[in-house]
C-alpha cells in the first residue's frame, strides 16, 4: 500500500538554471509538479518532450511560440495544455511564476540532462 508524501516549496532547494530562470519540482510515480520562476526577458529555447505539459501562470505572463507561427500568451490565472512532442519555446513578457504539471515526469529534468535550459 502506498503512502502520501507532503512537500513544502520552502524546503525544496531552488535550482538556478541560468541568471533568469529557477525551478523546483516534486515527482510522483506518474506525474511531476514544478514551480518555475522566470525573470522578464527569459527565453526558454525551442524544444519538445514526449510529456504532456499543463502550465498554470500565477504571476506575470509567458508567450509560447510554435513552429507553425502561432503563439499563446498565457497570463496570471490562465492555463495552457501542451500535448507531448509539440515543439515550442517560451518568452517571459514580465517577471513570471509558472506551475507546470508533466505526465509522465520529465526524466531529463530528474537526470539534469536539460542543457537547453542552462
Amino acid at each position: 500500500m502506498s503512502t502520501a508524501t507532503l512537500h513544502r516549496w520552502n524546503e525544496i532547494e531552488p535550482e538556478q538554471l541560468n541568471p533568469l530562470l529557477t525551478r523546483q519540482f516534486v515527482t510522483g510515480a506518474l506525474a511531476m509538479f514544478a514551480r518555475v520562476v522566470l525573470a522578464k526577458g527569459c527565453i526558454v529555447p525551442r524544444h519538445s518532450h514526449p510529456n504532456e505539459q499543463i502550465t498554470f501562470i500565477t504571476e506575470g505572463s509567458l508567450r509560447f511560440d510554435y513552429d507553425d507561427g502561432t503563439s499563446h500568451t498565457v497570463k496570471a490565472g490562465e492555463i495552457l495544455v501542451i500535448p507531448g512532442n509539440l515543439p515550442h519555446s517560451a518568452t517571459a513578457l514580465e517577471d513570471t511564476i509558472d506551475f507546470d504539471i508533466f505526465a509522465p515526469p520529465r526524466q531529463d529534468w530528474i537526470d539534469k540532462d536539460d542543457s537547453y535550459l542552462r
